[in-house]
């Protein structure tokens, strides 16, 4: 992948929406994780207003104080950048306590709950990005976004604009490697956050985001059939994943990498 002609691309197309859209710039949400680390830089990178926040929900102290040390980095090397701590934890547990009567006995009321945690997360975005005249910018990747929908419909998936939704994890990390990202943040283990105990993506998923690719790059052109062994084993969690989120599935304005520039 050329990597410079990819960062500088999408950092003239945020540049170029914003000054259309006649706001000031960005919000988002830094979670402590490789994709926000990767999205809010290029966000400062365009000179426009950006606004980090970093929302914690009972947050483990390893996610929080990565994204602290992210946003004050990016403060200190792009004078544009602005960050904050919203504690959304009160909030949250108000909301738990005042619906758990409803809940008893429900399967589904931890993954709910989880749910509920991004949507919060959404909500503030607006809430500062409307304050600000400013725009949410989603952090979303190609897998997640438009493969196994592995995202909150209205919560982290409520974005105005999503500008690495066409790169795959992979290509993520290649950007973080070249955009100068504190090293927690690059080598951090992929996770959401959304639950009390520590689940890692790849736990919930099943499986690597590099294994997620490769069948994603042929999704639609291969049977369940033309696998075997551990392929096979994530073409049919890929295709589970995939089909129960096609209703996450909608259009949102998307960055366009041109194929020319992933060849080496």
């Amino acid at each position: 992948m050329q990597t410079q002609k990819v960062i500088d691309h999408i950092v003239n197309w945020l540049k170029a929406y914003a000054e259309k859209a006649n706001v000031k710039g960005y919000v988002l949400g830094v979670s402590g994780g490789v994709d926000s680390g990767v999205v809010s830089t290029l966000c400062a990178m365009t000179g426009l207003d950006v606004l980090l926040l970093e929302m914690p929900i009972r947050q483990k102290e390893d996610q929080s104080s990565r994204a602290r040390d992210h946003i004050e980095d990016l403060k200190r090397r792009f004078p544009n950048v602005k960050g904050e701590t919203v504690n959304l934890t009160p909030v949250f547990e108000s909301f738990e306590t005042t619906v758990q009567d409803h809940a008893e006995g429900k399967q589904s009321n931890n993954l709910a709950l989880a749910n509920t945690r991004s949507r919060f997360r959404m909500v503030t975005l607006y809430y500062f990005g409307q304050l600000h005249s400013l725009l949410v910018c989603g952090t979303g990747n190609k897998v997640e976004d438009f493969g196994i929908g592995f995202y909150t419909k209205y919560g982290d998936g409520g974005v105005d604009v999503s500008p690495i939704a066409d790169l795959y994890k992979t290509e993520v990390y290649k950007l973080a490697g070249a955009l100068d990202l504190i090293e927690s943040i690059k080598n951090a283990i992929p996770t959401d956050g959304l639950w009390d105990a520590e689940r890692t993506d790849e736990d919930q998923i099943g499986a690597t985001y590099p294994e997620l690719e490769k069948i994603q790059k042929e999704y639609g052109t291969k049977a369940v059939e033309d696998y075997e062994g551990r392929d096979r084993e994530v073409f049919m969690i890929f295709d589970r994943m995939h089909k129960a989120s096609k209703h996450k599935m909608v259009p949102i304005p998307i960055c366009d990498i041109p194929e020319e520039w992933r060849q080496n």
